[in-house]
């Protein structure tokens, strides 16, 4: 006789470790300034506590931004302690970690890119190096960081993931290549102060609606020197809808489920990757020296 009760369960357990796998994490905690150990012991706290299958926090959350001539010091290669640390939790919680971090380039000595690193839970790491690099008012990147070249695609349980750091938000054309490429999500960490919330609201919203994908913004919080961070975490759906929203100016812990059919509905109504004409960025084609991947 078929117990119909137990097959149901089945189901529904089925459903439930589906959403599971679809859900993400966007932690908006504030990084102790030069304190890799504590702000690890950070990420594992959220590792161990969300349900999420993937885990965002933000812009060098291994260091805090602000680290100025200490980042020299403070940069690590991805073959050293902390990434390890790293992976193994991600490994031990059956989750894949993103995060910033001051990576050190293994080959060239001396040369430091502003990466956002990804820890999959099978042992695997990989990174994006931040394209462009803030240096006006506040920010100083380009006498500590050199810029990436690579456009990596990240494939994850809640999709195909193209990452991007802060100031990277403002030049839509590595976002369209990431949509062009089959990205299903576009992923900004940032460590944005309270001066240009404003833009980065409207940036986020911008780059989902325009390339019809999930756009994921997760910024740091806090105080660092003489730069407030305000939050304001976001998971916006392919249309411009923004699901969940951080607080601002406080840790927060925002998570959702992605549901990769909203992108087809969109595409449906707004067309705008079926319709790229690509005579138009014959102009990006002339840049040289950058390196398409899938990882």
């Amino acid at each position: 006789m078929v117990n119909i009760m137990h097959i149901n369960n089945l189901l529904y357990a089925d459903h439930i470790q589906r959403l599971i796998k679809m859900r993400v994490c966007l932690a908006q905690i504030a990084p102790e300034l030069g304190n890799k150990k504590n702000n690890i012991k950070k990420i594992k706290k959220v590792a161990e506590k969300s349900d999420a299958a993937v885990i965002f926090f933000g812009e060098l959350f291994l260091t805090g931004y602000m680290c100025r001539d200490d980042i020299v010091k403070l940069a690590e290669s991805l073959n050293e302690e902390s990434v390890k640390k790293i992976s193994k939790i991600a490994e031990e919680n059956d989750k894949h970690i993103i995060f910033g971090m001051p990576e050190k380039d293994e080959e060239k000595r001396g040369v430091i890119y502003n990466s956002a690193v990804i820890a999959y839970p099978n042992g695997k790491v990989d990174r994006y190096r931040k394209f462009y690099l803030a240096n006006f008012g506040p920010f100083e990147e380009k006498l500590y960081f050199a810029q990436g070249n690579d456009l990596p695609i990240f494939n994850t349980p809640i999709g195909k993931i193209g990452m991007i750091i802060c100031f990277d938000l403002f030049f839509p054309e590595i976002s369209k290549i990431y949509a062009l490429r089959g990205a299903d999500i576009i992923a900004c960490i940032s460590a944005s102060p309270s001066a240009t919330r404003i833009f980065f609201e409207k940036m986020i919203v911008a780059r989902a609606i325009e390339n019809t994908t999930f756009a994921l913004y997760t910024n740091l919080v806090g105080t660092e020197l003489n730069m407030t961070f305000w939050g304001g975490n976001a998971i916006v759906g392919p249309r411009g809808e923004v699901k969940k929203k951080g607080e601002y100016y406080k840790e927060d812990i925002v998570e959702e489920n992605i549901d990769l059919n909203e992108i087809k509905l969109a595409r449906k109504f707004r067309p705008t990757i079926k319709d790229t004409r690509f005579e138009v960025l014959d102009a990006l084609k002339e840049l040289k020296g950058i390196k398409f991947r899938e990882v």
